[in-house]
């Protein structure tokens, strides 16, 4: 993950600029990070983050090795 203008994006291609972000891919992690501000440490910026996306992209994941 990176972020971009305050809103966390998925990098699958691991290319887009910016220091990144590792997350397992749960959305209980996800939550997890959230509560704890850990993104803000780990990719050093200051300010909330909108986690939509992630959280988007790690439903579609979970539904993708369900079906």
């Amino acid at each position: 993950m990176v972020v971009v203008r305050d809103l966390l994006v998925v990098d699958v291609r691991r290319s887009m600029p910016g220091r990144g972000a590792w997350l397992h891919p749960d959305p209980g992690c996800l939550e997890l990070a959230t509560r704890r501000r850990a993104f803000g440490r780990a990719l050093r910026h200051a300010g909330p983050f909108d986690t939509a996306v992630v959280a988007e992209f790690l439903e579609s994941q979970l539904q993708h090795d369900a079906g």
